[in-house]
């Protein structure tokens, strides 16, 4: 069974002095990073950790997490990891629960979905699984040795981890950064000398940069290789910017989940841009749309179920939530979550469509579409929006910007300011806070 921890040990033989992470003053080579991991699973070892042991980690951006992420693997550890954020009484609850289940041989990771819809559920992934997901992203989007790749999301969620792992795959550089709180330093990492770049960065993430860095990001338009953005649906507008900005660089929007693994990715900067589009299942994985317009995957990227059992897979197939159409050209295309549909007066309206128009009027940074209970219609739409430094929310200016880009049902009625959208820590909208929201 191959692990990524094998390749790192490859390369720490046929290329010892490459440098495989940068995180602030650290670097570690492929050959000192083969041998911190080496010595820590002797130190684990000695302190009785055994194989099928689930351990539980606060994932951190920094080298001694890594090194204690490979050690646990290839000490035949089952490694949990947590957001570094979790008080500590939460992290001892978690731990608590995890020692009374066991997982099958070859199980790597158990990771935490972020619990948007419902309670966050534990996914078994396995080794196969880690493998397969980056043999997925270096086929679709064109890894190579010499690429440093910036992680700047929390190392527990698949929307960064997964990034790490075909870099090692081909022996390239990951560059550790704790998330765009320090723009300077995320630049700087962009501008890594002697090589190109690349990063992952939710639509969030991008929406920042945009507002606060478009002139820096342009500057470094023939440094940078490829961004990837996933996990929530980016603004139509967004993607239009990117690509004006970045003309020489590719730029992919991602279809994956915790319990899919890596599905499919489209580089919108194609000439189209088309909105919504998740590009074709890569190497590893199928999709079909259900009955219902539901999307569900199969192949070697997806889960091997819940810690303590739970639907969500059958006889290989992960059956999600989100809705979907393949097109004649056979890509994907999210249309939105099924748990997210508000009904108005019969009429079925995903917030992101809404939340996407709102995002094209220039006074607004960030927004998120909700129901509220309406004597006539049982729902209607109400939209929360953040206002551009400055700048003064004008509610009829706003609604008549609707007006002219989406159906009427799909107008909201009610406008209010609020200082932040909530989101959780991978940057999607957290729609049960907004749930009973008026």
């Amino acid at each position: 069974m191959m692990m990524i921890e094998h390749y790192i040990a490859h390369y720490a033989a046929q290329c010892p002095d490459k440098v495989a992470i940068v995180c602030g003053e650290d670097l570690l080579t492929y050959r000192e990073l083969h041998e911190r991991v080496v010595r820590k699973v002797a130190d684990l070892q000695a302190k009785d950790y055994h194989e099928g042991q689930i351990v539980c980690l606060k994932a951190q951006s920094t080298v001694e997490y890594l090194v204690l992420y490979f050690a646990c693997h290839l000490a035949g550890c089952v490694v949990a990891p947590l957001d570094s954020r979790l008080p500590e009484s939460a992290f001892v609850s978690i731990s608590g629960e995890l020692c009374a289940h066991t997982v099958a041989s070859g199980t790597a990771d158990i990771l935490y979905t972020t619990g948007t819809t419902g309670r966050s559920k534990g996914v078994i992934v396995s080794h196969q699984a880690i493998i397969a997901n980056a043999e997925n992203l270096i086929d679709g989007q064109g890894y190579t040795s010499e690429l440093a790749f910036v992680v700047n999301g929390p190392l527990n969620h698949i929307g960064s981890l997964s990034k790490i792992h075909p870099v090692f795959m081909l022996g390239g550089t990951v560059i550790l950064v704790d998330g765009l709180k320090d723009l300077n330093r995320f630049f700087e990492a962009l501008d890594y000398p002697d090589a190109r770049t690349a990063t992952f960065l939710v639509p969030a993430s991008i929406r920042i940069i945009l507002q606060l860095g478009a002139e820096r990001l342009t500057a470094l338009s023939d440094k940078i290789d490829f961004i990837e953005t996933g996990a929530a649906a980016i603004a139509h507008d967004d993607m239009l910017t990117l690509c004006r900005l970045l003309p020489k660089t590719r730029l992919y929007n991602t279809y994956a989940s915790t319990e899919t693994g890596i599905i499919s990715t489209y580089n919108f900067n194609d000439g189209r841009c088309v909105v919504g589009c998740l590009g074709r299942p890569m190497k590893h994985s199928q999709v079909f749309i259900t009955e219902k317009g539901l999307i569900a995957c199969k192949g070697k990227t997806v889960m091997t179920g819940y810690i303590g059992g739970g639907e969500g897979l059958f006889e290989g197939v992960v059956y999600t939530s989100d809705l979907g159409m393949l097109d004649d050209e056979g890509m994907l295309h999210l249309l939105g979550r099924e748990d997210d549909v508000i009904n108005v007066a019969g009429f079925k309206v995903a917030p992101t469509e809404v939340e996407d128009a709102a995002l094209a009027f220039p006074d607004v940074l960030d927004c998120v579409c909700t129901a509220v209970d309406h004597p006539i219609t049982g729902k209607a739409l109400k939209l929360l929006v953040v206002m551009k430094d400055g700048k003064i929310l004008n509610q009829k200016a706003l609604a008549l910007h609707m007006k002219s880009r989406l159906e009427p049902y799909k107008v909201p009625i009610l406008y209010a300011e609020i200082n932040q959208v909530e989101r959780t820590f991978n940057g999607k909208t957290n729609r049960k806070y907004y749930h009973s929201f008026r």
